[in-house]
């Protein structure tokens, strides 16, 4: 089976300072995959690199069989790539309609013709607080209902590829829980996911695959029954 994404030997820098080395990660159509590691390791620039927000020094990132290193952020996003980014960049001044109807698309329509695509209806069905709060500014939303806008926003485009950089981050435990429930419900839909996170025992029923990131470089490669069979790993990697 062709990767949906496929991201071979990418090599990054800020300046002088490379960070990225000859990281390697696939994630195929259906799965659920996790880039981990702690803070620093390198995980937020591998996917600055995928969404063409900065320019690899070398390797090469495929999405649908194309390369994409090298084009433009919004022709990536076009393409289907969505990201529900770290500290959410909602739109303050637009209400959470206005925040979902602003990114309304089916890019997923081009392979998948007749599939049900992701309309306002459905992601109120999904989090139904955002329909309670459809009226009012992204400003006046808590933390947890900000990450439910920026994740149905990003599904409002119906990607082929969601991103997901620090999904909980910050929340509240009960909030951190719907989020997982979500994930858990688009997973079930067959909602293709790279996710970024530090909650290894929630990670391992959701994920297929796991990459683990040390100092640039891939340390660890597996599926969830080898990471969950050795702890130490999540010790020695990720400091659980």
């Amino acid at each position: 089976m062709t990767a949906l994404l496929e991201v071979q030997a990418l090599e990054a820098a800020y300046g002088p300072s490379q960070v990225l080395f000859g990281v390697d990660l696939a994630v195929q159509p259906g799965e659920v995959v996790t880039l981990l590691g702690r803070n620093g390791m390198g995980k937020t620039t591998t996917v600055r690199s995928i969404l063409g927000l900065m320019a690899p020094r070398a390797g090469s990132v495929r999405f649908l069989g194309e390369r994409i290193n090298g084009l433009a952020p919004d022709r990536i996003a076009r393409m289907g790539l969505a990201v529900v980014p770290e500290g959410r960049q909602i739109f303050p001044n637009l209400s959470v309609r206005e925040n979902l109807l602003a990114f309304a698309a089916n890019r997923r329509e081009r392979l998948s013709p007749g599939s049900t695509p992701w309309t306002l209806e459905r992601v109120h069905h999904l989090f139904p607080r955002l329909a309670e709060r459809a009226h009012h500014m992204g400003n006046q939303l808590s933390g947890g209902e900000q990450q439910m806008l920026a994740i149905g926003r990003a599904l409002m485009t119906n990607p082929h590829l969601l991103i997901l950089d620090e999904a909980t981050e910050g929340l509240a435990p009960l909030v951190r829980e719907d989020i997982w429930r979500c994930l858990d419900a688009l997973r079930a839909q067959g909602q293709t996911i790279l996710v970024i996170d530090k909650y290894i025992q929630r990670l391992i029923p959701l994920a297929d695959r796991h990459t683990v990131l040390e100092k640039g470089r891939v340390a660890w490669h597996g599926d969830s029954a080898q990471l969950a069979a050795d702890p130490s790993l999540w010790h020695r990697y990720l400091g659980v």
